[in-house]
């Protein structure tokens, strides 16, 4: 992690950004329960974040300074894992500040301190650009409310507004125990359950935008020669925008959703990215003869809605997977503005 080069503070109101032109204000919205997550109980097998323990027996020796194992300074249960997420942000949250000029919001359905925020225009009126991360456990039962589906239309109306949709990963999504093995072995990654089911809120919020798109699956990806992730396949015809301009390939993680599209409806979903998969490790996705996974989509303003919608695993923004120039680049042309293609 980074060394900070400013005090930290924490428990703040968020203060409003001024709309300034050209430079968009961005927030990070995660759907998760913070308590219900943290106080899931270590001795269930399946559905729960990892303890900040196993994290470091898997990855040891990598958590063994004493900023990481000592119970003293740093939490050791799963709410220790979850501060990873923040801690990883961090750097994307510095990188758009750097390229807007204006701080990320970060929000949580409900915080440590059980403070619930809904998605709403207390949330949304300074946004421009919304990351919707869906790292809620489906068991945790987060739905987003009518209220909050008619907030978000009414900021996709909004023609400078983005909305990034990021439903994490769904493992083990089947009573046939003999396929979850397999697929935890093709993943391969210790800390993840033979079932772990992810973005309840997120698929609720899909649903009722009519984003007609389900995360299924967590697939390895392939990798390059020196194990860097394989590059990206991009259809650069789709991408009117230019999201994807200057970008060969994300980050690697071991576990990514494929985001099928569940709509026969031409131009409705493009799908703008695919990513090579790991098909030396069996698994149902590639049996049925895939050797990609659909990695990210666009859904371009229609007749009904001005805002863009994105598609894409919140991975993208952490770097507890690794960020390159190819990933600051989709980075910046997310959060700063990509010019449309004539």
């Amino acid at each position: 992690m980074e060394q900070r080069s400013t005090a930290r503070t924490y428990n703040q109101r968020h203060q409003r950004r001024p709309a300034t032109p050209g430079r968009r204000r961005v927030s990070i919205y995660v759907a998760w329960s913070y308590p219900a997550e943290a106080g899931r109980d270590p001795a269930g097998l399946d559905n729960r974040y990892s303890t900040m323990t196993e994290v470091r027996r898997a990855a040891w020796p990598a958590y063994e300074d004493p900023q990481w194992s000592d119970p003293g300074r740093y939490l050791q249960g799963i709410a220790g894992s979850l501060e990873l997420f923040f801690l990883a942000w961090e750097p994307f949250q510095q990188f758009t500040l750097e390229v807007t000029g204006h701080p990320v919001a970060v929000y949580q359905r409900i915080d440590q301190a059980g403070s619930v925020t809904p998605l709403d225009e207390r949330v949304l009126a300074d946004t421009d650009v919304l990351l919707l991360f869906g790292l809620d456990h489906m068991v945790t039962g987060q739905e987003a409310t009518d209220a909050e589906i008619e907030a978000l239309r009414q900021f996709l109306t909004r023609p400078e507004a983005r909305l990034v949709l990021g439903p994490h990963h769904d493992v083990g999504a089947t009573d046939d125990l003999r396929q979850r093995d397999a697929e935890h072995h093709h993943h391969g990654d210790p800390l993840v359950p033979r079932q772990q089911r992810f973005g309840r809120y997120t698929r609720s919020v899909m649903a009722g935008l009519g984003v007609p798109v389900e995360n299924r699956w967590g697939l390895r990806p392939a990798v390059r020669g020196d194990g860097g992730i394989a590059p990206l396949s991009i259809d650069a015809d789709l991408d009117e925008r230019g999201w994807l301009d200057g970008v060969t390939g994300l980050n690697f993680h071991q576990h990514l959703p494929h985001y099928a599209v569940t709509t026969d409806e031409p131009g409705t979903v493009r799908v703008l990215a695919r990513q090579p998969i790991d098909t030396s490790r069996p698994h149902p996705f590639v049996e049925a003869g895939n050797s990609e996974f659909n990695a990210l989509l666009w859904m371009p303003p229609d007749a009904q809605r001005a805002a863009d919608i994105l598609v894409a695993d919140s991975t993208i923004f952490s770097t507890l997977f690794g960020a390159d120039d190819s990933l600051r680049r989709f980075w910046h042309n997310l959060v700063a503005d990509p010019q449309r293609r004539t």
